[in-house]
């Protein structure tokens, strides 16, 4: 007998062996997305409200709903073999090149003359399709 806390429970397979698997997988990654983004926004918003620059106030936000994502991620969605010190090296890794991207991509949105905000709904929807594949396939494997 499980309890409800016993990983088999608590998290989907761990190799998603089904198209369902994988669709269950991508749907807490939404849900627990949905929280990390808030989190970006939220700080995002702030800071421009005091008068930073918005790519300054998008890099500070995907840091804080980064650690937001890692925390869910790891409980919540994935189910890794690794220890938080063995899957936050990985984390760390994916997180530097997609904050990259997302700067990079919001930074040619805006020259493009597109609002700031557009400009990082439009970066957030493309990450969180590659994100999820470097989660489930390298991160927390």
């Amino acid at each position: 007998m499980t309890d409800a806390l016993s990983p088999a429970v608590r998290h989907p397979p761990r190799y998603p062996s089904t198209l369902l698997d994988w669709a269950r997988g991508f749907t807490l990654h939404i849900l627990t997305g949905f929280l990390a983004v808030a989190v970006h926004y939220t700080l995002m918003g702030l800071l421009l409200r005091l008068g930073t620059s918005a790519l300054f106030a998008s890099g500070a936000g995907f840091l804080a709903g980064a650690v937001t994502r890692y925390l869910m991620s790891h409980y919540k969605v994935f189910a890794p073999t690794g220890s938080v010190q063995a899957t936050i090296i990985k984390f760390v890794a994916a997180l530097g090149a997609q904050m990259a991207a997302n700067l990079a991509l919001l930074e040619l949105l805006m020259r493009l003359d597109v609002n700031v905000w557009i400009s990082q709904v439009c970066a957030t929807v493309v990450l969180t399709f590659i994100n999820y594949l470097a989660y489930r396939l390298w991160v927390f494997k």
